[in-house]
């Protein structure tokens, strides 16, 4: 399977399902009166996290998901089957965003679910409306519709280590050399074509999971290289190891490249914590490794910043590589969990007239919007004169006509819910 971590999608919710208008008519029952039964609710949509899922492959070819839709009511007062909701599996680490770059969710446990599209409420029948001035209502409620909305899917792994460097600088070979990974490994560059993660075992009571980001290039922030598609599989390490080639024209400025194209990609990454490793130091002497150490201390970010000499194919400092991003990524940890000081808020009360807004864009025509009064208009049946009154009858209550009046509606004006039905006053 193809390593897919970016992908776009469609989800659609079940609609609700429309309430019954039934009358009881059985032998020896002159007046049975309304039985007519509540649509059933539509399904959700739901993203769940599982380790069982590696990567957004699914969805290359599965563009669209539609929950089950609700089944109508029924006489006797029957109600409608609710629509089944839609589970989609997605690996962990999976973030959904609007189109709008709104985050949906975030689901970064094993089995953590979050509904994405919320299925639509089933009508209600006409035997919900029966009261003392209302004895035989001859209307039901239509079911609303399930939400639906497109989604991008993104996944970023969750690791507690980064392994990045150019390419070539051998963090394939010491991601197999420190963990159980068999990452692909060749003595050309871009050998590594996907993010690589592997359990590192520090003792019998810890581990590490450290990523292997595919080499960067300088301009890797801008599209460059192949490593451009993978810097957001950082974003939630706690440590980088940066993985210099002892053998590289200037081990300085390789670490600069790589640091700068971190912080083109995300100014944050530049805070995050971060050890050094020069890599493939079998057999140098001491004078040269020494010469390379003094030459990354020069441009280090931070003068506490550790660098390790080490061998990834002799074996060469790697216990102490491992131990040392141990107590590095534990400090993190730490630091995170310390408690901040509590934000101060105002808190203010949401204005009445949030619920609903009146615009007159004709002379004979207002315009009526606000999420209540919208659906209760997507549930009304504009075709039945008895729904339409008790319509009326909910912008009565809730002050709408009342408003009206006072910016000189007139009879035989037009009232226009959203775009979703118009009455007649």
């Amino acid at each position: 399977m193809n390593f897919i971590d970016q992908a776009a999608i469609s989800v659609e919710a079940g609609n609700g399902g429309d309430g019954r208008v039934s009358f009881r008519h059985e032998k020896f029952i002159s007046r049975g009166g309304p039985d007519g039964g509540d649509g059933g609710d539509g399904g959700d949509v739901i993203l769940r996290a599982s380790y069982n899922q590696d990567s957004l492959a699914t969805f290359r070819f599965t563009k669209q998901l539609h929950a089950e839709h609700g089944a109508p009511g029924g006489g006797r007062k029957k109600h409608g089957k609710s629509g089944a909701d839609l589970v989609v599996e997605v690996p962990v680490g999976t973030e959904a965003k609007d189109d709008a770059g709104t985050l949906i969710a975030d689901l970064v446990e094993d089995g953590q679910s979050e509904i994405v599209a919320l299925g639509g409420r089933g009508g209600f029948g006409n035997a919900h409306f029966v009261s003392s001035r209302r004895q035989a209502p001859n209307f039901a409620e239509k079911g609303e519709p399930g939400q639906s909305r497109q989604l991008n899917l993104e996944l970023k792994m969750l690791a507690d280590v980064g392994l990045v460097g150019l390419p070539n600088a051998g963090k394939s070979t010491l991601l197999g050399a420190i963990s159980h990974a068999h990452p692909k490994v060749a003595d050309y560059p871009f050998t590594t074509l996907n993010p690589s993660v592997g359990v590192v075992d520090i003792d019998k009571k810890s581990s590490l999971l450290f990523a292997d980001i595919p080499g960067l290039i300088e301009g890797a922030a801008q599209g460059k290289g192949l490593g451009h598609d993978f810097l957001r599989h950082i974003e939630r390490t706690s440590l980088i190891i940066h993985v210099i080639d002892a053998y590289a024209k200037d081990v300085a400025q390789a670490y600069q490249t790589v640091r700068s194209e971190l912080m083109a990609y995300n100014p944050a990454l530049a805070k995050r914590p971060e050890i050094v490793a020069i890599n493939k130091v079998e057999g140098l002497d001491n004078e040269i490794t020494d010469d390379l150490v003094a030459s990354l201390k020069s441009v280090l970010k931070s003068k506490s910043t550790r660098v390790f000499l080490i061998s990834a194919k002799s074996g060469q400092g790697l216990r102490d590589l491992v131990f040392a991003a141990k107590a590095a990524k534990d400090k993190a940890t730490a630091k995170q969990l310390q408690p901040s000081e509590p934000e101060l808020f105002e808190y203010h009360l949401p204005s009445s007239k949030s619920r609903w807004e009146i615009t007159n864009p004709a002379t004979n025509k207002y315009l009526i919007s606000g999420t209540q009064i919208e659906r209760f208009a997507l549930r009304t049946d504009f075709n039945n004169e008895q729904a339409v009154a008790r319509l009326l009858d909910i912008l009565r209550k809730l002050g709408v006509l009342r408003a009206l009046v006072k910016q000189g509606i007139k009879p035989g004006d037009k009232i226009d819910i959203a775009g979703k039905g118009e009455i007649i006053y």
